[in-house]
């Protein structure tokens, strides 16, 4: 988890290119993290982007 929002999210991008799947960042409480899209489901966090390895980052909605 990561305090640093603009770091977090250099990590998310990275790892969904390193995996070739869809990575979200999330926000929980005060820290920033990354799941794999289909580990998110039932999580109790604020998903803030998706990083989808070939389109790029978009905001959750």
């Amino acid at each position: 988890m990561s305090h640093d929002l603009e770091l977090a999210q250099k990590h998310a991008w990275n790892l969904a290119r390193t995996l070739m799947t869809t990575v979200i960042l999330f926000q929980s409480d005060n820290e920033y993290g990354v799941l794999p899209a289909d580990e998110i489901e039932d999580a109790e966090v604020t998903a803030l982007y998706e990083y989808d390895p070939h389109l790029g980052a978009s905001a959750v909605q």
